[in-house]
């Protein structure tokens, strides 16, 4: 008799093992993670960081001072002075103006405050609060906003104090649409063209309208 042939065993394949990530896609994803791990910052935050204020431009009044109080209001991209437009607005920074009308406030027996933001809203909050800051009036320059920003306007009717408009250029020989200010029916008085001078010159009329109130 013939032998029987052998029964073939099934056979199984193996898969193909898994490839460990490269060391570079582990370290990009480690990073991803790490990143999506971080907190964006709070609003608070950015508003804080938003609103510049320049504390050395203010001498505190001591109690029971009558020293006449002005804040200073700059608005968006006043912050760039210096780097901005050299040749419109001058070389001197923010910073600069704001130590010199300081000087300027102390021979006149008055103190300042400056501040900057490029947001709207922080202005409207500076102008709204003011009087309840013990601030007797306003210097403002409210930049762009001067052309757009009815908010403004009703911050600076709404509120008790005069306002002073400031401008280190001249509007009117500018950009048609420059020429057209929303907030200088709600201002007492208009300072415009004299570079940082414009505020030194704002301050020296605020004050005499304050002495004669």
């Amino acid at each position: 008799m013939s032998p029987r042939p052998k029964k073939k065993q099934p056979t199984t394949k193996k898969a193909p093992a898994k490839k460990a990530p490269a060391k570079k896609a582990r370290v990009k994803k480690a990073s991803a993670k790490k990143a999506a791990a971080k907190k964006a910052p709070s609003k608070k935050a950015r508003a804080k960081k938003a609103a510049v204020v320049t504390a050395s431009a203010r001498e505190p009044a001591p109690a029971g001072s009558v020293k006449p109080a002005v804040l200073v209001i700059s608005g968006p991209n006043l912050d760039r002075l210096g780097k901005r437009e050299p040749e419109i607005y001058g070389d001197q920074t923010l910073n600069d103006i704001h130590d010199r009308l300081h000087r300027l406030a102390q021979e006149l027996d008055a103190w300042t405050e400056g501040r900057q933001s490029n947001h709207e809203g922080d202005i409207v909050d500076w102008i709204g609060s003011a009087s309840d800051e013990g601030f007797d009036g306003i210097l403002l320059n409210p930049g762009a906003y001067t052309h757009t920003s009815v908010a403004i306007y009703d911050a600076i009717r709404g509120s008790s104090l005069p306002t002073v408009e400031l401008h280190l250029s001249n509007p009117d020989a500018r950009e048609s649409f420059r020429k057209r200010s929303l907030v200088a029916p709600a201002c007492s008085g208009r300072v415009a063209g004299f570079g940082g001078d414009s505020y030194l010159l704002g301050l020296r009329g605020l004050l005499a309208q304050l002495a004669n109130e």
